[in-house]
């Protein structure tokens, strides 16, 4: 049966036939009416149908208004589409009557992209809030130009009996719309109304009732709500629930609320007890947290909104930004303490728009999680998991297919840059060059995705997170069997780090022996190869392929942790090579790292390893720093012990470990209660207004074993450009920097004009090995390069110095992007043999 049919005006007998194959994120999108009113508006016949791999269009009639077709096509599409191939093919007519949309056909590859989860649209925006309209006040409407599409698809190609909307049967006005081509609601696979589709509810615990509620017992009327689960009461549903909601917030209750991929942990912004309990719930001491404004007009009185911020806020994308806090902003300092910068996103769903609206103030809207465990996505697990932080619940009965926290974005060196990759931006995919192995990239440790290579397309997850906990590796396993199933895809490679230690290494390792995941057909008893790809390296190749560029570059992989081929903890690295090999040409001085995992949680630990380096147990008296006079005496003595003997105390060359020690020796953070933490303090403590670098040494091994050292003053380094690349390893030595640092802090200077030093040398110091190595490209990647002022002082630095500085854009810098690196290096290796 056809979903669709329309005769077109009378032309002369058709004297050609087109047939034309779209390839990108053009289902979900209205890219088959778009068609529809092309094609009757130049009196063609034919017809429009989705496969699983994109649109398949047929079209007759005269070869003029075929060739304004195939022109008009890519110029007019939807604006939300995105068309990665268009293929055409001239043929003989047969005779098409009229233009007809049929239904999709699911057989063939799945190469068609998932469009991601799209914010409310400003026609259904206007609606929303339309007494006349049918759909005033329904928290779910949508049409094919915003609503969810990644959080509710099971299956392509991507029709509503493949979405969670299947349960919901569509009333006569909305079957109306659905059918109708000329309808902005055709095909709208979420398409509903308060008569058919999705309902709210509010659940308060037992008896109790919070304050704004009814005192009459509520009784659900709309959907099958059950009257309890567990220590929750149903109280509300509908209008009533949302005001519920809101009058719970405004009370100085925790609600968690049920929005598009997942669960957010809302609170009044404004209340300092209100969020101070939810840190205290949460376990998330000082982390910062997200805010969500009503309006664009609410988030300028909280940050500094330049016009390129105001359009990522209000894109469909609807991203977290994070912004200059102004002054005097009305938001509790809890919300992100000691920080300049706050994280501000606007409502994307009709729900938070409903929600905003009964409140008119920001309020903190964070993952509905504990620390260090996914989010929830459904309401009877969000009532176990978190039960125990939340006052009260806003739910409601559209399932959530996969979870996909809110993305994380800034603005570097004029550009928007990804923190977090996840709901309106995964999984579009990044384009290889050239069509690859099918290739499943499990990523990193921490800020953990997957990819997936599906011919041109490298199809990039939603972030999971830490593998730190069970539910997170339970999510991990989830993601990957998800991507397999939605792709129909049947790897040839699994690429994984090579830290053996890492769950996602295991992961790789035990899935390939069970013969987990095997491939069909004629090789069904084959396994993937597995192929194990250096943190560093992935980063490097991360970076290039975000770049949409082959190499070779310079890479300045700086982080806080990777495996290194030699076993030890690399982190400060310098690599030059592209995603076929790698030279590690320079890295920083290696230290110890006493207690292992204990001195990432304690940069003192990191602070003493550095002056143990240099001085010795000497240092261990030196009771004017904070470091040092932070440990009992007996403390002292284990951890001398621990260096002297390298017991428990292993050897890393980490650039963000190094951050740490500079942090705690100034006296801004002793211990951390999130990764990152003494890093961000010591660039936000950093004057602006400062210049002068603090010295380090750039020293290389000579063919006669011998080390030659150039020092790099506190002003700014004459170097040739462009020599020779070096023959041996770099040694970036950090011993100058330690020991001016150090009689800065004899002197009383200001922490400030400490830290900002620190940052210039570290600049400086990259500019000086692009300058030995004279590679004219210098990728920036790893997490030490979520620091605003070391990226962009770098970049600019380098392009002063005749280099092309590369950084990340599609894939975030941090861990998060090892798994797009992982598949490159991955393909490489087995298409060179």
């Amino acid at each position: 049966m056809q979903a669709d049919a329309s005769k077109s005006s009378p032309t002369d007998r058709p004297q050609s036939r087109l047939r034309v194959e779209i390839a990108g994120a053009v289902q979900g999108v209205g890219f088959r009416p778009f068609i529809y009113r092309l094609a009757t508006g130049l009196h063609l016949t034919g017809w429009v149908l989705n496969d699983t791999h994109g649109v398949f269009i047929e079209v007759e009639g005269a070869e003029e208004q075929l060739r304004q077709f195939l022109e008009r096509l890519p110029a007019e599409a939807p604006a939300i589409a995105r068309i990665t191939h268009l293929r055409h093919a001239w043929l003989t007519p047969v005779g098409y009557e009229r233009f007809e949309i049929r239904h999709s056909e699911a057989v063939g590859a799945r190469t068609t992209l998932i469009l991601p989860d799209l914010a409310t649209c400003a026609d259904c925006l206007s609606e929303l809030f339309d007494p006349a309209d049918r759909r005033y006040r329904y928290p779910f409407i949508n049409c094919t130009n915003c609503g969810p599409r990644f959080t509710i698809i099971e299956a392509l190609p991507y029709d509503r009996p493949n979405t969670t909307m299947r349960t919901f049967a569509l009333c006569p006005e909305c079957s109306r719309e659905y059918n109708d081509p000329v309808n902005r609601r055709f095909h709208a696979q979420p398409n509903a109304c308060a008569l058919c589709g999705p309902q709210v509810a509010f659940y308060t615990r037992g008896d109790a009732r919070l304050e704004g509620e009814s005192p009459s017992v509520a009784q659900p009327s709309l959907a099958d709500w059950p009257q309890t689960y567990g220590a929750w009461s149903f109280s509300a549903e509908g209008e009533s629930a949302l005001r519920a909601a809101a009058a719970a917030i405004r009370s100085g209750a925790i609600v968690a609320v049920k929005g598009l991929g997942g669960f957010h942990l809302i609170v009044d912004a404004r209340n300092a007890a209100a969020v101070q309990k939810l840190r205290e719930r949460k376990q998330r001491p000082t982390k910062p947290l997200a805010v969500m404004a009503r309006t664009l007009e609410q988030a300028v009185a909280l940050c500094e909104v330049t016009p390129a911020a105001a359009g990522l806020l209000q894109s469909q994308a609807a991203p977290i930004l994070l912004l200059p806090k102004r002054a005097g902003a009305i938001v509790a300092e809890a919300v992100a303490p000691g920080n300049p910068d706050l994280g501000v996103m606007l409502p994307y769903t009709p729900l938070h728009h409903l929600l905003l609206e009964a409140l008119d103030f920001p309020v903190v809207a964070t993952s509905g999680n504990l620390t260090d465990e996914p989010i929830c996505v459904d309401e009877w697990e969000a009532f176990e998991r978190l039960g125990a932080i939340a006052d009260g619940f806003l739910i409601h009965n559209r399932p959530i297919a996969r979870h996909a926290d809110d993305s994380v974005l800034w603005l570097v060196d004029g550009q928007p840059q990804l923190l977090r990759r996840a709901r309106g931006y995964a999984p579009m995919p990044v384009r290889a060059p050239h069509p690859l192995p099918t290739i499943l990239a499990v990523g990193a440790h921490l800020k953990n995705t997957v990819a997936l290579s599906v011919g041109e397309q490298i199809f990039l997850s939603q972030h999971i997170g830490d593998l730190e906990t069970a539910p997170a590796f339970d999510a991990f396993r989830r993601v990957i069997a998800d991507f397999l199933r939605l792709y129909e895809a049947q790897p040839a490679a699994i690429a994984h780090d090579m830290h053996p230690e890492y769950l996602s290494t295991k992961w790789a390792n035990n899935s390939i022996g069970a013969g987990d995941i095997g491939r069909p057909g004629p090789h069904a008893d084959a396994q993937p190869q597995r192929i194990p790809v250096q943190h560093h390296h992935a980063h490097l190749a991360a970076c290039l392929a975000d770049n949409e560029v082959s190499g070779p570059a310079l890479g300045l992989i700086w982080d806080g942790t990777g495996y290194g081929l030699d076993g030890t903890i690399w982190g400060g690295e310098c690599l030059l090579g592209d995603a076929a090999d790698f030279q590690r040409v320079a890295h920083l001085r290696p230290f110890r790292l006493p207690g292992g995992e204990a001195a990432v949680r304690e940069p003192r630990r990191v602070a003493l390893a550095l002056l143990w380096e240099l001085y010795g147990e000497e240092c261990f008296t030196w009771e004017w720093l904070a470091p040092v006079r932070s440990f009992a005496e007996h403390e002292r003595r284990v951890l001398a012990t621990m260096l002297a003997k390298g017991v428990n105390a292993p050897i890393t060359t980490s650039m963000g470990r190094l951050f740490d020690g500079v942090a705690a020796l100034i006296g801004l953070h002793l211990r951390v209660t999130f990764e990152g933490e003494a890093a961000m303090a010591l660039e936000h403590s950093a004057d602006r207004n400062e210049l002068r670098a603090y010295p380090f040494l750039v020293e290389e091994t000579t063919a006669a074993g011998e080390l030659q050292a150039v020092q790099m003053e506190d002003t700014l380094p004459t170097v040739a450009p462009h020599p020779s690349p070096a023959a041996s390893t770099l040694l970036l030595n950090w011993a100058p920097l330690l020991e001016a640092m150090l009689a800065d802090l004899r002197r009383g200077e200001e922490a400030g004009v400490m830290a900002a030093r620190f940052h210039n040398a570290l600049v400086e110091m990259g500019v000086a090995v692009a300058q030995r190595l004279g590679q004219s490209r210098v990728a920036l990647s790893g997490g030490c390069f979520q620091n605003r002022r070391l990226s962009e002082h770098l970049a600019h630095r380098l392009r002063a110095a005749d280099f092309e500085p590369l950084l990340h854009r599609q894939v975030p810098p941090n861990d998060g992007g090892v798994s797009l690196g992982q598949v490159i290096v991955a393909a490489r290796r087995m298409t060179s043999g």
